[in-house]
């Protein structure tokens, strides 16, 4: 069975890309396996506690929890990312494997296909 990798390599507001990529991800997760990789920035789009009233933007970031509702078992972040960004697995509101860049180079090599978002 083939699998698509999404990265989220965007932050959460300011742009579509997170919330397209969201949506991307729960539409795939229909039809084929898919697994999650948070880079850079895109690690905001997991924050607990996002006030986002002052943007005019809605908060999707607590749909990621449905994920594994949707059959997306595999998430994946960057350790370096996240302590790049001063910031915890406990900061998140849900828990990826933490990747060193080995592993993150093993992770893009077992998917078929990777969008990035």
């Amino acid at each position: 069975m083939k699998k698509l990798l999404f990265v989220q390599s965007h932050p959460p507001h300011g742009s579509l890309f997170g919330q397209e990529g969201l949506d991307a991800i729960l539409a795939g997760s229909a039809f084929i396996e898919c697994g999650v990789l948070f880079l850079g920035d895109g690690i905001y789009q997991l924050l607990k506690d996002q006030q986002t009233t002052a943007l005019a933007s809605k908060n999707f970031s607590v749909s990621y929890q449905a994920l594994h509702d949707y059959g997306v078992e595999s998430l994946f972040c960057s350790a370096a990312d996240l302590l790049a960004r001063n910031l915890t697995v406990a900061d998140l509101i849900v828990t990826p494997t933490l990747l060193d860049a080995t592993e993150l180079a093993a992770v893009l090599r077992d998917y078929d296909g990777i969008l990035d978002f």
